[in-house]
């Protein structure tokens, strides 16, 4: 794990961005009393807070508070062990990872996040849950938190005088709840018959009668909590799911939204007697689950800075966008280990998946890594497909922006487009196919 985060930081300068200048505080906005109150007051028989930070996986971990603690915590936060962010995903630690610094396990602090405070509706208590973020005892910013990993690498992408727009898609199967070894996907019904509808009915809106009170849930609960819902699709493999956020201005909050509407899906299926498993390659022979980031970029007028409103042809791209792919082809395969975490993950990576195998790009094209989708010229943007739905949000949102950055500043030519409609025969793969080779890069 600690390895992992020496990788992110060489990443990180050999794309310009440099780990020792000041963060920028001004994007972390820590809750105050106000927010508190005014919560409480919306919600006055809350008696427990679930404080939450994400660990190096993207898994929130943290500690429950009793309502007499919740104003020592929002005045100046709760001590917590900054090893819990090492954790793997089974939340254990590596014996063969040098803790470095956490031999002893010392403490730091988590400081309460600004609007994030929201109540666990899927929950029988009246506990509510809030994000938060690491900082050491001296206060400055703890980089092991990886939450402060992007604010970092998104600094050089802001002294360009720009403004990220971004959003995400994240997907996951429905699990029976059972005691089997082997996980079982929840399936639809063939219309008409209580049958399990086993073959492939993408977009079916049948599918998504079948758990109309589930997602119901799932959007009420988004409301809540403050998390940007909007589109859901059943997915070509049954039992499989899509979901789509809402594009924000900020990528830390994108992030923030991505990370709590995993938390939801996974809380609103237990209400619900299910899973909700966000594997890379949970079933063999069937579709993996992608997190798919969609990335724009604005001057300050507002101006989108990847369409070229000259341009006559189709798509209207500018030099700008050209060189953001250059930068995000480059970097793609050193970045692996950020976008496919683990083990399972390189069982995604397989041709005729709609999966990465090379870091190629392409007009309204999803045979390819790096997507333009198709848009009107204020919406111009790339979709990067890379990660898969078991990927840090963070940390794929860090070395996107930072490969965005090289390319502009370096402008790399991201080579030939692949046109829309056109058939990739014989891909060569060239991205890494297994765990430890990615790691090696």
């Amino acid at each position: 794990m600690v390895n992992l985060l020496e990788k992110i930081q060489r990443f990180l300068i050999r794309t310009d961005n440099k780990l020792n200048e000041p963060l920028p505080w001004k994007k972390m906005k820590i809750a105050d009393l106000n927010e508190l109150n005014l919560f409480l007051s919306e919600y006055p028989e809350t008696n427990m807070l679930e404080v939450l930070s994400p660990d190096i996986n993207g898994i929130l971990r943290g500690k429950r508070i009793p309502t007499k603690e919740f104003e020592s915590f929002f005045n100046e936060g709760v001590k917590s062990p900054g090893s819990v962010s090492l954790c793997n995903s089974r939340g254990e630690f590596s014996d063969d990872v040098d803790m470095g610094t956490f031999e002893g396990d010392p403490d730091n602090l988590m400081r309460p996040l600004a609007n994030t405070i929201a109540p666990i509706s899927w929950l029988k208590s009246d506990t509510a849950q809030i994000l938060s973020s690491f900082v050491n005892l001296d206060g400055s910013p703890a980089m092991f938190d990886p939450r402060n990993v992007l604010i970092q690498a998104l600094a050089p992408f802001y002294k360009l005088g720009l403004k990220a727009i971004v959003a995400t898609e994240l997907e996951f199967y429905l699990i029976e709840d059972s005691d089997q070894e082997a996980p079982k996907r929840r399936l639809a019904n063939i219309p008409g018959t209580s049958l399990p509808q086993t073959g492939i009915q993408y977009a079916m809106p049948e599918n998504l009668w079948d758990h109309d009170d589930f997602l119901e849930d799932i959007r009420r609960t988004c409301i809540e909590q403050n998390v940007p819902m909007t589109t859901v699709v059943s997915e070509f493999s049954q039992g499989q799911y899509e979901i789509n956020l809402h594009h924000v201005d900020d990528p830390v909050v994108a992030c923030d939204h991505a990370i709590l509407l995993k938390r939801i899906v996974k809380g609103v299926a237990r209400q619900h007697g299910m899973s909700a498993c966000f594997m890379a390659k949970p079933f063999t022979g069937i579709a993996g689950c992608g997190l798919h980031v969609h990335f724009s970029a604005y001057d300050q007028d507002g101006i989108n800075i990847f369409a070229d409103s000259g341009s006559r042809e189709t798509p209207a791209i500018s030099a700008a966008l050209r060189h953001a792919v250059g930068g995000l082809a480059v970097t793609m395969e050193e970045a692996m280990p950020i976008f496919a975490p683990n083990a399972n993950s390189y069982r995604r990576l397989i041709p005729g998946s709609y999966a990465p195998l090379t870091p190629n790009w392409g007009y309204n094209h999803r045979d390819v890594s790096l997507r333009i989708p198709v848009s009107d010229l204020d919406n111009c943007r790339v979709e990067h497909r890379v990660a898969g739905a078991d990927a840090n949000p963070y940390l794929v949102m860090a070395v996107i922006a930072a490969g965005i950055h090289h390319g502009m500043t370096q402008e790399c030519d991201p080579g030939k487009m692949i046109p829309e409609g056109h058939e990739i025969e014989d891909e060569v793969v060239t991205l890494p196919r297994l765990w430890s080779i990615a790691l090696d890069k």
